[in-house]
């Protein structure tokens, strides 16, 4: 995908989850994610921050977690979280049509942070929210072509993982296959996209997931 097309998807896929949002219940803004120890409400919040954040911020927040980078990018959704679910909301829609980066990001982690945590919103509150073929494409390059903080291809070793639904495969050794939307989940770590596969090394990638638990 061309820059300009990146950011077309990313606006549209920002207020498309800000008008699923509005609608939710009470309820259902505190039900677990797809991410273990996140509510919906956590990975809602998580998403407003990237074009608000500086190295400055980066570099205060990883001091206040420890130098852990996973503590912190909890504790900073959690904190942006306590906000109004409104608020929310609002925020989602006003960072569309920005196109500035999280600090250390280039133009691709906007889109594979919206298509990803969109599923981890969508797919426990029961909602079928499509991904976007060439999109979905997008974000998979990029998950397979960085290590942290997916660890894709050391994770994957000994699979082959072939798109049904567009032109994207990657990897050497036993056959996965599936939509496109499901293999990016299981690149960046989600049992969830598991059920959608098929293919000879299923069993054994199961086996593997298990294995992470």
């Amino acid at each position: 995908m061309r820059d300009d097309e990146i950011w077309r998807e990313v606006d549209a896929q920002r207020l498309d989850l800000a008008g699923l949002l509005a609608g939710l219940t009470p309820e259902q803004w505190e039900r677990p994610s797809l991410c273990p120890g996140w509510r919906v409400r956590d990975v809602a919040a998580h998403l407003t921050l990237g074009p608000i954040t500086s190295w400055g911020t980066v570099l205060q927040e990883i001091v206040r977690a420890r130098g852990s980078f996973n503590r912190m990018v909890y504790d900073t959704a959690v904190r942006r979280a306590d906000r109004p679910t409104a608020q929310i909301v609002a925020d989602l829609r006003a960072i569309s049509g920005s196109r500035r980066l999280a600090p250390g990001t280039t133009i691709h982690e906007p889109l594979l942070d919206i298509l990803v945590h969109g599923q981890d919103i969508a797919i426990p509150l029961g909602v079928d929210r499509k991904m976007p073929a060439d999109a979905a494409v997008d974000a998979a390059t990029r998950v397979w072509s960085k290590g942290f903080p997916f660890g894709a291809r050391r994770r994957l070793r000994g699979f082959r993982l072939v798109a049904t639904d567009a032109t994207w495969s990657d990897g050497d050794g036993v056959r996965v296959e599936g939509p496109i939307s499901a293999l990016l989940l299981v690149l960046t770590g989600r049992p969830a996209g598991l059920r959608p596969l098929g293919g000879p090394g299923l069993p054994e990638l199961k086996r593997s997931f298990e294995g992470e638990s």
